[in-house]
């Protein structure tokens, strides 16, 4: 505001312990000239200052029919202080009735927003100051913030949003929560039978159940969410990302509905979702696009002629092509011998892995491309009964680069500049960061009006990504548009300090943007490491169970972690693998990968497989600490990044030993206590004996192999413990901090305190130099009463659905023969039990038969 509107604000006081600076720094009364507000300088103690409004032309009067809000920006973090219209005095020019009102903080933007509340939405008056140790001026306004009673909305005009479902799952469903509880705007839920318990279901004030476990049956049936918005009343459907995100006939009965779908127009879906058509749209608004053929002529020997033209290598790709899309239960080949029906999420996970993308080729030369042509027009007819072929030039070794748009109902788009994503693992992103390394302004600069020109090609509103390929030269090609919120958007967060799903409700509800262009600012570099449930050793494959045991690193400021999962949930077969997202900040890009490598560290998990170690692995690789990064880095580094695996130190077992025997205590004195026969030969084992040191022997299995230990039990209550010679002095406890438990522990002479978790028969460490899980082998006798007999049967590589089982109890096999359909019998036997059927659902590492060796005659 400008002029008479803008309202200047005056101190009446400073904090208590400088009221003599307050006397001749800050106060003020009516009758003397206006004054920005002051505040003595404190360096690291929150600034207190109590302020009433003040107007040099007389007519601002704060009653309690109106309601202030301060909105309180400072780092990356945003706080918001509401005051109970019906709680305060009148404050300003009120004749004689004035009264003082509190705010602290320390540094940072401050909003002041008073709202007349009794009969309509009306701004009275709106007034920003930007402060900064102790110092105060004023700035034009930036955003509008509605109240009512004791609610707040995004709000413009007839457009309101007072409830949102969102029509997702998981983290992204959480994320969306977080930031519609602080605006004080409803969340509503939906959720699958599999999703009956999930955190996001927990996290919404409402939530409707929308049918069985299958996406298609669930979240991917549009009448279905649309029943539950209706029902609920919401006047929005934010649909996160994948599902009904980029879904054309989803938006459009959105809009038919009456219901804000938060989300672009239709028409710039379809548009940026048919590739040629979107090379078309971006050609003719000036965004660089790599040299190609998308035209209708698709004869062999007109694609043949544009190769030739454009210069080899070629991409020959679908028009309609992609990865990652598939979705339901689906059947495909692997490897030529292996058929299994899958659940959607590990179909879209392992489509990547064991085919190329779909309808996708290159031809490095004349004599390759019709092969190469024929074969991607295959695909293409099979994948989306479609062959239409673009021809594009081939860049070698790229970068995935994209950058992070919005854009508003009034015509108005920015960007908040670009993230790179070039890491990837079967064509999908593993860990991305902000901004691009080793790009220079006048380049991040050239990107981001490229990408705003993409966005104002399609009238796009809301937030997009606009993804570019960028080879050696940093010369940058559009690849496409992305028609949503992106799963890394939370780095874009992180270096430009904005809340982006804020920025999606406001825009949705028809507000402008935020902020305007140069008002967006640059600052540090932010990381985002995708933590998922698979087998990196195991070319990635999906995992799927029970979050035994979940330890995470402290969130902070400079610290998130954007999940959907609690300990003791389950990592469902039927969805995405991810756990969960792990974002970092620092004040440059050393920084920022040393704080992601010690949260990795910290990063804790029981019950499954996941890619902890992997991504320490990549974040340490010198190439990938230098920022020389591009979408073959894993392939080219695959033997650095995937070592032999080594067998954990002497020092190590002897933590195991100790966690075992401490854990072996510990139920003995619990027995022990619960137990009125002090004489009962149960009561105490301890293993101390009067005048003898009493030995033992422990077998323990460390991956493929094992280790002896011999453990002599001393008086003093230490153990000594011999492994292959060495003799280690050893001593220890347990203690707990929380729901996690530390050894806290001495080796001979030196202390140590990882982290322990014992399940079961299997210690778990976990320390700043690694993890180690260490395993007591079960006996033989006891192999049938725990199940583990089947292990001399076959396993399930994966989680999945039995197609066919080729065997039944009682049948002989040989090595190699299949017995369920694509698992082939470890060894020559007979099968004693087989434990699935056909159609039934067998988790990974489950035991699926029984396999006993024949006896020699």
């Amino acid at each position: 505001m400008s002029g008479s509107g803008r309202a200047a604000l005056t101190a009446l006081a400073e904090t208590h312990s400088d009221a003599s600076a307050a006397a001749t720094d800050g106060a003020s009364s009516k009758d003397s000239p206006v004054r920005y507000p002051s505040l003595v300088p404190k360096e690291s103690a929150p600034q207190m200052g109590s302020y009433s409004l003040a107007d040099p032309k007389g007519n601002v009067c704060l009653k309690a029919s109106m309601a202030v809000e301060f909105v309180v920006t400072k780092a990356k973090k945003t706080l918001y202080y509401n005051i109970d219209p019906f709680s305060i005095k009148p404050m300003g020019f009120c004749g004689k009735n004035t009264s003082d009102l509190s705010l602290t903080f320390n540094g940072g933007n401050v909003d002041f927003t008073f709202l007349k509340i009794d009969n309509a939405n009306m701004a009275a008056v709106l007034g920003r100051v930007h402060c900064y140790r102790g110092l105060c001026a004023p700035l034009h306004h930036q955003k509008w913030i509605w109240t009512k009673g004791a609610l707040r909305y995004a709000s413009v005009g007839s457009s309101r949003i007072e409830k949102v479902l969102i029509a997702n799952r998981g983290e992204i469903a959480c994320r969306v929560m977080r930031t519609a509880k602080k605006m004080g705007v409803k969340s509503v839920a939906v959720y699958s039978e599999a999703d009956r318990s999930a955190m996001h279901v927990a996290m919404a004030d409402e939530a409707f159940h929308i049918g069985p476990a299958a996406s298609q049956q669930s979240y991917l049936c549009m009448e279905k969410v649309m029943g539950a918005a209706k029902g609920s009343g919401a006047q929005a459907i934010h649909p996160g990302y994948g599902f009904l995100s980029e879904n054309t006939e989803f938006a459009e009965l959105c809009k038919r509905e009456g219901i804000i779908f938060i989300g672009p127009p239709s028409s710039a879906i379809r548009d940026m979702g048919i590739k040629s058509t979107s090379k078309h749209i971006m050609s003719a608004a000036g965004v660089p696009i790599i040299e190609g053929y998308h035209g209708e002529d698709q004869s062999d020997e007109k694609l043949r002629a544009e190769a030739a033209r454009i210069g080899y290598p070629v991409m020959i790709k679908a028009v309609r092509g992609g990865g990652g899309k598939a979705s339901g239960q689906s059947r495909f080949q692997l490897m030529n011998s292996l058929e299994i029906t899958f659940s959607e999420a590990c179909v879209s996970e392992l489509v990547q892995l064991y085919r190329p993308l779909q309808g996708m080729r290159i031809a490095h030369s004349e004599a390759e491309f019709q092969d190469q042509l024929e074969s991607a027009r295959r695909e293409a007819r099979k994948s989306f009964n479609d062959d239409v072929m673009l021809v594009e030039k081939f860049v070698e070794n790229p970068r995935h680069v994209e950058v992070q748009v919005f854009g508003d109902q009034h015509g108005n788009a920015v960007y908040l500049f670009e993230r790179d994503c070039s890491v990837q693992r079967r064509h999908q992103k593993i860990i991305e960061e902000a901004p691009g390394p080793g790009i220079s302004p006048e380049v991040r600069k050239k990107l981001g009006e490229a990408a705003v020109r993409a966005a104002k090609a399609v009238n796009y509103v809301g937030a997009g990504t606009v993804e570019f390929i960028m080879d050696a030269q940093h010369n940058f090609y559009f690849m496409e548009m992305n028609t949503r919120l992106q799963v890394e958007h939370p780095v874009s967060e992180m270096i430009t300090g904005t809340d982006l799903v804020e920025w999606q409700l406001r825009v949705a509800a028809g507000e402008k943007l935020p902020l305007a262009q140069e008002e967006i600012k640059l600052r540090g570099h932010s990381f985002e490491a995708r933590i998922y449930a698979e087998d990196p050793n195991n070319g990635f494959l999906p995992g799927a169970g029970p979050l035994l045991h979940l330890s995470t690193p402290q969130s902070d400021e400079h610290t998130r972690i954007e999940t959907g999962v609690r300990q003791g949930d389950e990592v469902s077969v039927h969805y995405d693998p991810m756990i969960a997202k792990l974002v970092v900040w620092g004040e440059d890009r050393a920084a920022a990968l040393k704080k992601l490598r010690y949260c990795l560290r910290q990063y804790n998990i029981v019950g499954l497989s996941t890619n902890i170690d992997f991504l320490l692995h990549l974040s340490s690789h010198p190439e990938f600490k230098a920022g020389n990064v591009h979408t073959s880095f894993i392939a080219q580094h695959h033997a650095q990044l995937f070592p032999a695996p080594q067998a954990p130190s002497h020092q190590v077992v002897c933590q195991a030993a100790l966690g075992l025997l401490l854990r072996e205590q510990a139920h003995t004195q619990h027995f022990s206590a619960q137990s009125h026969d002090k004489y009962s030969p149960f009561a105490s084992c301890t293993g101390r004996r009067v005048n003898i040191l009493h030995k033992r022997n422990m077998t323990l299995q460390l991956g493929d192999s094992k280790v002896e230990v011999t453990v002599t039990y001393n008086p003093d209550g230490k153990y000594t413990m011999e492994i292959d010679g060495e003799s280690f002095q050893v001593w220890g406890e347990v203690q707990t901090e929380g729901e996690v438990s530390f050894l806290h522990c001495c080796i001979n002479g030196v202390l140590s305190r990882p982290k322990l978790v014992v399940l079961d028969n299997t210690v778990h460490l976990f320390s700043m130099e690694g993890s180690a899980e260490v395993t007591v082998p079960v006996p033989k006798y006891l192999a049938g009463v725990t199940g583990a007999a089947a292990q001399g049967g076959a396993v399930a590589p994966m989680t999945g659905t039995i197609e066919k089982v080729l065997v039944k109890a009682g049948d002989k096999v040989q090595a190699g023969d299949a017995l369920v359909h694509t698992i082939r019998a470890p060894k020559a036997g007979v099968i004693k039990k087989v434990f699935f059927k056909e159609g039934a659902q067998a988790n990974r590492h489950a035991p699926l038969v029984e396999l006993e060796e024949e006896e020699e005659a």
